[in-house]
């Protein structure tokens, strides 16, 4: 192997190298411009963004992070959860995902699931330039249409 061939051994076509950052947070792209550090919830913003753009994604999280989620944004002051349902591990070059969805009825799970996996993985690598291993996707519920069990009726029950 030649001195060449040595330093570009692990570079991109573009001449780039990632490297996994001190803290283990973030992803570090590398090049003899400077260092581009991407944080890991920057990656889960992506694909909750992405996974909340496929048609039939009712809500996103686990039942008991939905309660948690609504409670918290019934409060003031207190944010959102902007990457409620998503959890991601990022390394040197890659990353990893984990969905958790509530689906619309009436849809084919593995079409969704399938259309979800890939626009997250699109996505995270056109914006971050990272190669997805893997996107985990767990549906934890199927959303029915009138199956509203946060909007009550304001009339009593009895008189």
């Amino acid at each position: 192997m030649s001195q060449d061939d040595a330093r570009t051994a692990g570079q991109g076509s573009t001449g780039t190298m990632r490297r996994r950052a001190a803290d283990g947070g973030s992803s570090e792209l590398v090049t003899s411009e400077g260092n581009t550090r991407i944080a890991d919830t920057v990656v889960a913003k992506i694909a909750t963004m992405a996974a909340r753009q496929v048609g039939g994604v009712y809500e996103m999280g686990a039942g008991v992070s939905r309660t948690i989620g609504s409670v918290r944004d019934r409060m003031p002051g207190v944010g959102s959860d902007d990457t409620q349902g998503v959890d991601v591990q990022v390394g040197e070059r890659q990353a990893a995902v984990d969905i958790d969805l509530v689906v619309e009825y009436g849809l084919s799970i593995p079409d969704l699931a399938g259309a979800v996996r890939t626009n997250v993985v699109n996505e995270i690598e056109h914006m971050c330039g990272l190669e997805v291993v893997e996107v985990n996707i767990t549906v934890d519920d199927v959303h029915l249409n009138g199956d509203e069990s946060d909007e009550r009726s304001e009339e009593p029950r009895v008189r």
